[in-house]
């Protein structure tokens, strides 16, 4: 029943979209703690890229999950699962409102559904060896890999869409079961907390691409390309390939490798975060699980209070 289990508000939507400065206005006034549930701001000193919140911005509301993890190191969602089950338990402990906040939608998933068989354990070794199988034997070699040990996924997954594939085999050699079996348990799993999960969204699409494209400009004004250069210098791109894959850094890594001027490196900056953000409200858009709330109305974008109470409203539910 519901009354047995925690009660949590998460705060989702694409990069951009107000997060995180809702959650803070949110947290205040329900007497919450933010917990962050994004990929990235997990890293140390990978800070401007990651958007993570300044001091300024948290507000006094305390934030978790930030800043913990050397950047050299990698970081699964299976452990993220466990670290944000603690941070939740030990809010909700101190009889305060655990509040989720990010965009990375396997993060919170993986959480709202207690862990799940989705979300297995990763195996860089594994992974490297079916790509490497891919390079040497072609897509549809690997895509009939997949097919003798799990026709059902392989039915749904395209040759070329080689990540998908790799992630499939890995499910199975890692857990011991297929994915669509994985992802069938993951559906009738229920989830442990009684959440409410609000989305930020923009039905005009170009006022967020409008806001992402002066985030960027602004990331690069507080310093991103002498965080990025920094971090090259450390080898955190060679010792970590997730972090050498975010988006922030990676765009800027031609240029100071002397492949490209600024300006193109900057602009690809920029369309990989609009990417990034499409990619993001699909997902969150297939989730039943969200109510969203639309941030701009008639053409116009709607205050920030106006905004904050219809979130108040839906956390009150």
């Amino acid at each position: 029943m519901a009354e047995h289990k925690i009660r949590i508000l998460a705060v989702v939507g694409s990069t951009a979209s107000g997060k995180s400065a809702l959650a803070v206005a949110v947290s205040k006034a329900l007497n919450g703690e933010v917990v962050s549930c994004d990929s990235m701001q997990i890293y140390r000193r990978m800070n401007i890229g990651t958007a993570k919140p300044t001091r300024e911005e948290q507000d006094g509301v305390p934030h978790h999950l930030i800043d913990f993890v050397d950047p050299e190191l990698p970081f699964s969602c299976a452990e993220y699962v466990e670290h944000a089950k603690r941070a939740v338990e030990e809010i909700a402990a101190r009889g305060k409102l655990p509040i989720l906040c990010g965009g990375t939608g396997l993060y919170l998933d993986a959480l709202l559904r207690g862990g799940g068989f989705e979300e297995t354990e990763t195996d860089p070794a594994v992974r490297k060896e079916l790509f490497s199988f891919a390079e040497t034997h072609g897509n549809e070699a690997l895509h009939a890999c997949l097919a003798e040990i799990d026709p059902e996924s392989a039915a749904g997954i395209h040759p070329n869409n080689v990540k998908r594939v790799v992630r499939a085999i890995e499910i199975y050699q890692t857990s011991g079961i297929t994915k669509s079996e994985a992802d069938r348990r993951s559906k009738t799993v229920e989830s442990p907390y009684d959440a409410t999960v609000i989305g930020l969204r923009y039905p005009d699409r170009e006022v967020l691409y409008e806001r992402i494209d002066r985030r960027v400009d602004l990331m690069l004004q507080a310093g991103l390309l002498a965080e990025t250069e920094s971090l090259l210098a450390e080898g955190v791109f060679e010792k970590n390939a997730t972090a050498a894959q975010a988006i922030g850094y990676k765009e800027l890594l031609g240029f100071l490798r002397g492949e490209e001027s600024l300006d193109c490196a900057v602009e690809s900056l920029k369309r990989a975060t609009r990417r990034y953000a499409k990619r993001q409200m699909t997902w969150f858009g297939a989730k039943d699980y969200v109510h969203w709330i639309d941030m701009t109305q008639n053409g116009e974008v709607r205050s920030f209070d106006d905004v904050l109470g219809e979130a108040l409203c839906l956390s009150r539910r």
